[in-house]
């Protein structure tokens, strides 16, 4: 019988390989964004159908724009995040923030 992982303990496992790791890592921009997509959405109680008919298009295109899963195959443009933004009610802050120095 082969035994049940949790969610969090495959993580754990997969992200223990430096290369798994480091790849994880160089998402972590793209997740956050999706994570805030997401955020913005839920706090103004919309589906990501109100959201498509406010912004003119499709639900498969706010799904796809908001699992970009960081394949880097559907990069929205700065137009496309204001639009979204605007249809849950919010506006987009861009900001530079220095990297911390490794030691």
């Amino acid at each position: 019988m082969t035994k049940r992982m949790t969610h969090e303990q495959l993580k754990k496992q997969a992200l223990s390989d430096p290369a798994v790791r480091a790849e994880y890592d160089a998402l972590e921009e793209e997740f956050a964004l999706l994570s805030e997509l997401v955020k913005a959405r839920n706090k103004a109680h919309m589906t990501q159908k109100d959201i498509a008919e406010r912004m003119g298009t499709t639900t498969s295109v706010i799904g796809r724009l908001e699992s970009g899963g960081g394949k880097r195959q559907h990069s929205p443009t700065l137009a496309t995040l204001r639009r979204y933004a605007r249809a849950v009610g919010c506006e987009v802050k861009i900001k530079l923030v220095r990297k911390k120095a490794h030691s």
